[in-house]
């Protein structure tokens, strides 16, 4: 496969590039950041669509444009093909529209069949493609980081081995399939043997004799009596033929006659047409004269001047084209002059409307003035009542005011005085409970203790209380006891006083609630009433303005009324001078007339003519038919009496008596027949039926014998597939070993061409495809435990060997797509740059059709056949590209 032409529209970074692509080895270079990549990427979406790319649609579409399209030309295994993609911008998206691909003998449309097509021409989908021959930036490592398992299953796709496999779980599927198929057949055959014994019970050959002798009988009956019709047919036959022959003759004279009939009308209606004809021509002769005679009238009438024989159609044709191209002249300046009219008269159409809207505006203006005028008294005394309002809150405000006269706070003070009015009452309360309960106590332990002195011992041991620790402290409770009263009379004290306080608090917090809704009040009737003192200053201007505005549009409305008359007067004029010119045109539409009315003169003369020579050949044709009538009418009356005098009235009478009694006996011999043939019939049916068992019976046996040929041979199958299912996973381990063994001398090879350095052995691939790097010590290196550069070293090598290896399997039958290698030089320093020349230079020494590599590069240059440079318009942010041959290239190169 070769690529061999690419255009792009609106593609990414390019808006219009066609490039040819040639054999060999084609490097495109440029500045990073110029759209390289992107014209590999344009070749691979174009193949496989935007799937492969991974990439959205609405990313491969310029910025800023609605459409893009894109167009590859390649060659493949000898066929020529082109695909296009177009794409255009459909609502919120992107769309593909068009998607073609056409070939030498078919055209495929639809991007899901193209893709198809193209996997199946290359024998690759985008995933082989992009494994096998399409070594993609950023890429490099994909087939060292990839899992052997992985490795194994892109390496078998591309090789074709997943075939074997899928051939295999065939075989299995066949395997269990056959085996169905064979117990079902077993099981047939057991009920064909079971059906074969109870028909052999029948002794069928025995009822087919007995029935076979009395068919014979019957049918020796039938022979006889089929010779004795047959005679007696034979009989009416020749009677009937001899009858026929006579029929015949009588409908021959009888169609003679008719002939002779018809001849001589013919003849008749011929001389009565001929006669006819005459007097036509005579009328044809007339009317010509007269169309002579008005030709002449319509010659004196016109401007003409020749005879009227000298006159053709080429002298009338130019008179009236010149009698038209003036009529047409005419028809201009009346347009011209009919548009003229029409714009004076839509001039004072306009401006007489124009009047009447202006004098509509100035009216409806006054009247807003007037409008406005009333609203302005009516504001004037809503603004009084509103003062009168903002005085009546004054006075609310200053009594409202009094009340923090000898207050304890001011009104903006008084939410925080009640809440702490509040707080200190609270905190009473719960003192005066605590006192209260404190009390309470010391009162029932003086109680106990005055109990205890009163008893003079304990009540619950008996031992005396004297010198008691609780006795000796009585003096002290009682004074607690009084303490806590005075602090409970004084709490309760407090609380009054306090709950008093709260409800002054309170009363002011209303207060200066009131007073503050009373100020937000005034305050909006005082912005209330400089809006409406304000709007009553623009209501006065707006009203002068109006009425001003009205005086100028009825100054504008009376210039247009002028300009109206001026229009009309101006539109009079046009239409006198259009008079004239339709008086002109009438007078040359005459004349126009007069020229055709006598070219239809001569032209009726011309057909006049014609058909008088017409009816003059008509009428010799008619007089030489009657000539030949006259000759056929004569050998019809031969005819005639020749057939009269053979006939013979003795003959047909006794054909006719033979006729009779043949067909008297064949009445009489069909009913027996019939009686005969259906007791045959029903041997004959009744044989069938026993000749149907036998066979059925011998059909049962063959079907027996098949079934069981066919069971024999379900088991030779079953075996058969069980052989193929093995083989054909023999078959995959043996051609995967061969394939690991040919790909990793390939790679070995592949490495050391390219690798500079001395620090590994070599490189091994077992069988599930895992790859180990060997230093000079034999220390095994997993592939990833390289250095960046020795990594996309050993890939390309990877890549490369894969490629070799597919070229040689497949070489001949399908040719791989071109080697394409998208910044291969990203992670190689500059020894190894020179390296990667030489293995591309290899490649092409193998035979590889195609080779695109992209490097921003310049070392790589000298290993081109061709150079295609890209750049970009810094301005524009749109790419170019430029195609040089090698010699071009390797100038550059040596120049930089």
């Amino acid at each position: 496969m070769r690529f061999e032409r690419l255009r792009l529209s609106n593609f990414k970074c390019y808006a219009d590039t066609d490039l040819e692509l040639s054999p060999g080895v084609t490097v495109i270079h440029g500045l990073n950041g110029s759209g390289k990549s992107s014209l590999l990427e344009a070749c691979f979406f174009a193949l496989y669509g935007a799937r492969a790319l991974d990439q959205t649609l609405d990313e491969l579409v310029t910025i800023g444009a609605e459409e893009a399209s894109v167009d590859l030309w390649f060659a493949h295994d000898g066929g020529h093909y082109h695909i296009k993609r177009e794409l255009k911008q459909r609502g919120d998206g992107v769309q593909t529209t068009t998607c073609v691909l056409e070939g030498d003998e078919e055209t495929i449309e639809g991007a899901r069949d193209v893709r198809s097509a193209v996997t199946d021409l290359l024998r690759m989908d985008a995933s082989a493609f992009v494994n096998c021959a399409y070594v993609r930036q950023g890429e490099v490592n994909k087939l060292i980081n990839a899992s052997p398992s992985q490795r194994q299953d892109m390496i078998d796709d591309l090789l074709q081995l997943g075939k074997l496999e899928e051939y295999r779980e065939r075989a299995s599927d066949a395997r269990v399939g056959v085996g169905r198929v064979r117990d079902s057949k077993r099981g047939a055959l057991d009920d064909l043997d079971s059906q074969i014994e109870q028909k052999e019970n029948e002794e069928y050959h025995d009822q087919l004799n007995a029935l076979k002798s009395d068919l014979a009988e019957v049918r020796k009956k039938i022979d006889s009596y089929e010779q004795n019709r047959e005679r007696a047919q034979a009989e009416y036959d020749a009677a009937q033929e001899i009858l026929d022959e006579y029929e015949q003759r009588r409908e021959e004279l009888a169609e003679i006659e008719r002939d002779i009939e018809s001849l001589t009308e013919e003849i008749r209606e011929t001389e009565q047409t001929r006669g006819e004809m005459g007097d036509r021509i005579a009328e044809i002769r007339e009317e010509r004269e007269d169309e002579r005679e008005t030709a002449g009238d319509l010659l004196a009438e016109t401007d003409i001047d020749a005879p009227l024989d000298e006159i053709d159609g080429e002298t009338l044709s130019d008179r009236l084209d010149a009698l038209r191209e003036e009529r047409e002249q005419l028809q201009e300046r009346l347009n011209d002059q009919r548009l003229e009219i029409q714009q004076y008269d839509t001039e004072a159409e306009t401006a007489r409307e124009r009047a009447t809207e202006l004098d509509a505006e100035a009216e409806q203006k006054r009247a807003e003035a007037a409008d406005l005028e009333a609203d302005l008294e009516a504001t004037r005394e809503r603004v009084a009542q509103t003062r009168e309002k903002i005085e009546t809150l004054e006075t609310e405000i200053e009594e409202t005011s009094a009340t923090f006269e000898d207050a304890p706070v001011d009104p903006d003070e008084t939410d925080a005085y009640r809440e702490s009015v509040a707080d200190e009452l609270t905190a009473c309360r719960e003192e005066l409970a605590t006192t209260k309960t404190e009390l309470e106590n010391a009162r029932a332990t003086l109680a106990e203790t005055e109990d205890l002195l009163d008893a003079g011992k304990c009540p619950e041991c008996g031992q005396s209380v004297d010198g008691a620790p609780h006795v000796e402290t009585l003096d002290e409770e009682r004074e607690a006891v009084e303490r806590l009263e005075t602090d409970v009379d004084e709490l309760r004290e407090r609380r009054d006083d306090l709950e008093t306080k709260l409800e002054r608090a309170e009363s002011l917090a209303d207060a200066a609630e009131e007073l503050t809704r009373l100020r937000d009040e005034r305050d909006q009737l005082e912005t209330l009433v400089e809006e409406r003192e304000s709007g009553v200053t623009e209501t006065e201007e707006r009203i002068e303005t109006l009425r001003e505005e009205a005086a100028e549009l009825e100054d504008e409305a009376d210039e247009k009324r002028e300009a109206a008359s001026e229009a009309d007067e101006q539109a009079a004029a046009a239409r006198e001078q259009m008079g004239e010119l339709n008086a002109e045109a009438a007078e040359l539409k005459q004349q126009i007339e007069r020229v055709e009315s006598l070219s239809d003169a001569l032209a009726s003369i011309e057909s006049l003519s014609d058909e008088l020579d017409t009816l003059r050949e008509r009428k010799r044709n008619l007089a030489e038919q009657n000539e030949l009538r006259n000759e056929r009418l004569a050998e019809k009356r031969e005819r005639r009496d020749d057939l009269e005098s053979r006939v013979d009235d003795d003959a047909i009478a006794d054909a006719k008596s033979r006729k009779e009694n043949a067909e008297e006996y064949l009445d009489d011999v069909e009913p027996e027949l019939d009686r005969l043939e259906a007791e045959r019939d029903e041997l004959q049916a009744n044989i069938g039926a026993v000749e149907n068992s036998i066979a059925e019976l011998e059909s049962l046996r063959e079907r027996r014998e098949q079934l069981a040929e066919t069971v024999a041979r379900l088991d030779e199958l079953y075996e058969e597939t069980e052989r193929l299912q093995t083989t054909y996973a023999d078959l995959r381990a043996e051609l995967r070993q061969q394939n690991v063994q040919k790909l990793e001398r390939m790679l070995n090879e592949t490495f050391d061409l390219i690798y500079e350095n001395d620090a590994y052995s070599h490189i091994e691939l077992d069988g599930e495809y895992a790859l180990t790097v060997y230093q000079k010590d034999g220390d095994p290196l997993d592939p990833e435990q390289l250095s960046g550069g020795e990594r996309a070293i050993f890939n390309l090598s990877l890549r490369c060997a894969i490629y070799r290896l597919l070229a040689e399997g497949i070489d001949g039958a399908a040719p791989l797509p071109p080697l394409i290698l998208d910044e291969p030089t990203v992670f190689l320093d500059s020894g190894h740059v020179s390296k990667l020349v030489d293995l591309i230079e290899s490649m092409t020494d193998l035979g590889v059709a195609q080779i695109l590599v992209v490097s921003h590069d310049e070392e790589l240059v000298t290993a081109a056949d061709e150079l295609v440079t890209v750049e970009k318009d810094s301005t524009t942010n749109r790419s170019s590209v430029e195609r040089r041959d090698a010699a071009d290239a390797t100038a550059l190169a040596a120049f930089n």
